[in-house]
């Protein structure tokens, strides 16, 4: 994955439907606030950071160290290992491998939430990544 470079407040005033453009509005600042990085586009992904990972395979490649990417059916936050989190308290979610999947951020606790990233962020600055070795390299 590679930063594709543009404007991140054009790409999210064109995010539709609406309530989906608020939270992504919302998530560039929680994100700012939480990371104290500048949001950057990675295609349709907005990223904060940067950082080279390689796992035991082989397999390699450049991620944000922090990511969201507002989707019309759910705003997708990009984790490390999204069952490694206690999300009960949360809110409506769904989740997948690596990703945590909010549909309205007013009917969750964005504190929780902002808890999540910090510490999925701090893993990846401490070198706490499971079996994959993660590199800042922004």
């Amino acid at each position: 994955m590679k930063k594709t470079g543009g404007s991140v407040a054009t790409f999210i005033a064109g995010v539709t439907p609406a309530k989906r453009r608020r939270d992504a509005e919302t998530m560039v600042a929680l994100m700012q606030e939480v990371t104290g990085r500048e949001p950057e586009l990675w295609g349709t992904i907005v990223g904060f950071g940067a950082c080279h990972y390689r796992y035991p395979t082989g397999t390699e490649g450049d991620v944000p160290i922090a990511a969201f990417a507002p989707r019309k059916q759910a705003t997708t936050v990009y984790l490390l290992d999204a069952g490694a989190h206690d999300l009960d308290a949360l809110g409506p979610h769904t989740t997948g491998a690596g990703c945590l999947y909010l549909k309205d951020l007013e009917s969750i606790d964005t504190d929780i939430l902002r808890g999540v990233i910090a510490t999925d962020y701090r893993r990846v600055l401490d070198g706490d990544t499971g079996d994959a070795t993660y590199t800042v390299t922004d």
